[in-house]
């Protein structure tokens, strides 16, 4: 597996465009818009949250059928969240657009939205942002790294991803897209990511290769603990590099769920990273925990943590904030197992042994944590299992951004 240049648009016969149809934002683009020149297998996750944007139940029936998938629209500034029916009509009003201008089936149309919530979507400019993109779609690298910057939001820097492997003699592509940057706790942010490979693969392993994967990336990381009523990741295959097609588990499968697990991965750091007022990006690395759905909590928990996240952005090595966060997760564990370190490209520095503090150099430490990527690593001593979360620095900029956002 070798990473490669693009994104959404990097795998065969997948191709985007995005357009300015001024649907929240002025002067910059707010559509985007995904089409496979072949139908494709699909899989999907999505949010957890019982209030669930009209677009994710849209999706939901489109990635549960058997009908295959061709087209992804995405529009940014407006989530179609608690808009009733008429947020079910915009959706169905997108994906008929798409129908009549690619000859797509339109329940072969997924839909996804990002942006305020209870504002209702302006049919007439989704459906004029269809009819500008359809014509300009392109399988150029370009053009799918512009449907990645038309589907940010307070995003700061658009995120994607491609990598190439090998299946059977047959080089394979995968490319990605995602955004997010705030209200991001996924459980399946506003989280929104689109993958695209023309690997040829079985719909029901595809959906078990993401739903596995998904659960060790994207839901492992966390800016401010609210889970979007809009998450969704789709993947889409649509076969055109002709391998043998995979039909059961082995070293094929595995192959490709390495290759999934690593563009995943990639884009939920760059996610993280990017929290809404963030500095740095901030990791909890959990060893040695008696299971993974400990080694899980106890991560997320340290990520999670407002104090913790205070004095990441603090460069303060306050390792009791980390501690406690771990000690209220829900995880059971003796804290005299528990040795805690801080990590990052300036050095390694151990602050707690076995249920005692160790003298530092605070000197040390403030060089530590103040380097761009800053890891908590927890070995626990009670068992094999391990995890990490990621997420970023609580700053001063992130209630700046969130208190006048939807004005």
């Amino acid at each position: 597996m070798k990473e490669i240049n693009g994104g959404i648009t990097a795998a065969k016969g997948f191709m985007a465009a995005s357009a300015a149809a001024g649907i929240k934002y002025q002067g910059r683009t707010d559509m985007a818009l995904v089409y496979s020149t072949a139908p494709c297998v699909s899989a999907g996750t999505f949010t957890s949250n019982v209030v669930k944007a009209a677009c994710v139940q849209w999706d939901m029936e489109i990635v549960k059928s058997k009908e295959p998938l061709q087209a992804v629209v995405i529009n940014s500034g407006i989530a179609n969240a608690c808009t009733g029916k008429e947020g079910f009509d915009a959706c169905e009003a997108t994906a008929k657009a798409v129908e009549a201008k690619l000859n797509v089936p339109y329940k072969g149309v997924a839909v996804a939205s990002t942006g305020v919530i209870g504002t209702q979507l302006p049919v007439d400019k989704l459906v004029a942002g269809v009819d500008m993109m359809s014509s300009k779609l392109d399988e150029s690298i370009a053009a799918g790294t512009e449907a990645s910057k038309a589907i940010m939001t307070t995003d700061t820097v658009n995120k994607e991803l491609a990598v190439e492997f090998q299946i059977g003699g047959k080089p394979v592509t995968l490319g990605g897209m995602s955004k997010g940057s705030g209200m991001i706790h996924p459980n399946m942010c506003t989280m929104l990511a689109f993958l695209g490979t023309d690997l040829a693969i079985e719909k029901s392993l595809l959906q078990e290769a993401v739903s596995d994967v998904v659960a060790d990336s994207f839901n492992m990381i966390t800016v401010d603990g609210d889970t979007s009523t809009n998450d969704t990741l789709i993947c889409m295959a649509n076969g055109l590099a002709e391998n043998p097609k995979i039909t059961e588990k082995g070293e094929d499968y595995n192959t490709f769920k390495e290759a999934l697990a690593y563009v995943c991965e990639a884009l939920a750091k760059k996610m993280a990273a990017d929290g809404e007022g963030a500095s740095k990006l901030f990791e909890a690395t959990v060893v040695n925990a008696k299971s993974k759905a400990d080694a899980k909590t106890l991560s997320r928990a340290i990520v999670g943590s407002n104090l913790s996240k205070a004095a990441i952005f603090g460069c303060d090595a306050n390792f009791g904030r980390f501690l406690c966060a771990m000690g209220y997760s829900g995880a059971d564990f003796d804290q005299n197992d528990v040795e805690l370190y801080f990590k990052s490209v300036n050095g390694t520095l151990k602050v707690f042994d076995k249920g005692t503090p160790i003298v530092f150099d605070e000197d040390e430490a403030l060089k530590i944590m103040k380097a761009d990527a800053v890891t908590v690593y927890v070995d626990m001593h009670e068992g094999s299992a391990c995890a990490t979360a990621w997420g970023c620095d609580l700053t001063y900029d992130y209630v700046k951004i969130n208190a006048d956002y939807r004005s």
